[in-house]
């Protein structure tokens, strides 16, 4: 098996190789080893035990501005030959595109920091099914209204990421990623439900104690048994952590540069423009110790750096990679393969409070399927959650529509809540946006 230190002398051997190709002006590589456990309990059976182990290698070379590029999973002698000559000869093929090529050399990580990502475990795949059995037992055992289970898993993952260049850039590093999860279902005469709740960390000793996972999955369960519909309606809504995460990623998907370029965003030439009210303010945060989204460089080895995405109310930038910016005539803000552990300023309030100042509305817990237009910003998406009234929960509602415009929704959001939820790559409080058109019986 090859491991950490031979990928990235194949790495640099692929580079030195593919420099030497008649024409080949540029040659970028990057390659992962990743390995990880799955185990999967149902009722206190095993249901599955899964062992993985990849590797992988991809490389681009540029003749000019022409890019040919090639991926591979088998990493002998004579593949990553043909990987190479592959690469060449899809370049030779391909059209001349002035903004092609690789990161500007001056942007390139030149320290590597150390971001606590790495934090291995040595868990057996019996540990993993007893940490999969204790998370479902405790939803199980919470109420007798639980009457089945879709399961609980535990789950460990290691990568060991490697990316070099013809300009002189080779670097890596290691992370890991532990997560545990229940999904159970209750009833109550006719009525059922489900739902379930997770925990993912770098470092298997900060996960949540595995019961509360379970405990929580039941008690969420439990809190929607006897859903019903609501009346067609214009009313506050006020959107969970999860789900707030799901809201903005939308915003930073309309301000990533492959819509932009393309003019396939709403949020076209907004730079250094008021898009949301002034006390929302986004930082990204790609230095994080044990960040989730945490990376000291981005896929193009170009460093990565704390940087204001939202200034009270003001886009601030763009997220750009090298492409997308020389498409817009911008330099690249270190955002090739994503943004790194977005994070909202939390308010003063709790989403109790919140839920006070809301008064009369709908707490979205759930969104179904996918009802997002970037281009215009139009936004209809399927929604499950609990009725309020005079501050006070009411009762569960399932199938409902909620729908409005992003931009609107954007500037009249009314307030963030305190309660941030780490799990997901946008860090974010409840959000309370002013109305949006509730669409039921």
């Amino acid at each position: 098996m090859i491991d950490e230190q031979q990928l990235t002398a194949i790495v640099s051997k692929m580079l030195n190789a593919a420099t030497a190709q008649p024409g080949v002006t540029a040659v970028a590589v990057g390659g992962s080893l990743d390995s990880g456990l799955s185990a999967t309990v149902r009722l206190g059976e095993v249901e599955t035990i899964e062992f993985n182990r990849d590797k992988s290698l991809g490389i681009t070379v540029y003749k000019g501005q022409c890019k040919g590029s090639v991926s591979i999973t088998d990493l002998n002698s004579e593949a990553i030959d043909a990987a190479i000559k592959a690469a060449c000869r899809i370049a030779d093929y391909t059209e001349p595109d002035p903004y092609s090529g690789l990161a500007d050399k001056e942007l390139l990580a030149k320290n590597i920091p150390d971001l606590k990502l790495y934090h291995p475990a040595a868990i057996t795949a019996e540990q993993a099914l007893d940490y999969a059995k204790q998370c479902e037992s405790a939803a199980l055992n919470y109420d007798k209204r639980i009457t089945n289970s879709e399961g609980g898993s535990f789950n460990t993952h290691e990568q060991y990421y490697v990316y070099g260049n013809s300009d002189g850039f080779l670097a890596a590093y290691p992370s890991s990623r532990y997560s545990a999860s229940c999904s159970v279902i209750g009833q109550v005469g006719d009525s059922m439900q489900r739902d379930y709740d997770y925990a993912v960390a770098r470092d298997v000793n900060d996960l949540l104690d595995l019961t509360q996972i379970g405990t929580n999955a039941a008690a969420k369960t439990i809190a929607r048994l006897g859903a019903r519909k609501i009346a067609t309606c214009k009313a506050p809504v006020l959107l969970e952590p999860k789900m707030a995460a799901s809201f903005w990623h939308t915003l930073l998907a309309a301000i990533s540069g492959g819509n932009l370029y393309r003019k396939s965003s709403f949020l076209l030439d907004c730079l250094h423009k008021n898009i949301l009210p002034k006390f929302i303010n986004i930082k990204e945060y790609p230095h994080l110790p044990k960040g989730l989204s945490s990376a000291p460089f981005d896929h193009e080895g170009v460093a990565t750096q704390e940087k204001n995405i939202i200034t009270d109310g003001v886009l601030s930038t763009y997220l750009l990679s090298s492409y997308s910016a020389r498409r817009l005539g911008l330099q690249t803000t270190g955002n090739a393969g994503g943004a790194h552990n977005c994070t909202l300023t939390p308010g003063t309030m709790d989403q109790a409070q919140l839920i006070k100042q809301m008064h009369t509305g709908l707490i979205v817990t759930e969104l179904l399927g996918s009802g997002v237009n970037l281009v215009t910003g139009d936004y209809s998406q399927g929604a499950a959650g609990f009725w309020v009234e005079n501050g006070t929960l009411q009762y569960p509602v399932e199938e409902i529509t909620i729908a409005g415009n992003l931009r609107d929704m954007y500037a009249n959001l009314v307030a963030v809540g305190n309660d941030l939820d780490h799990r997901y790559s946008v860090i974010t409080g409840s959000v309370l946006l002013e109305a949006m058109t509730i669409a039921g019986n």
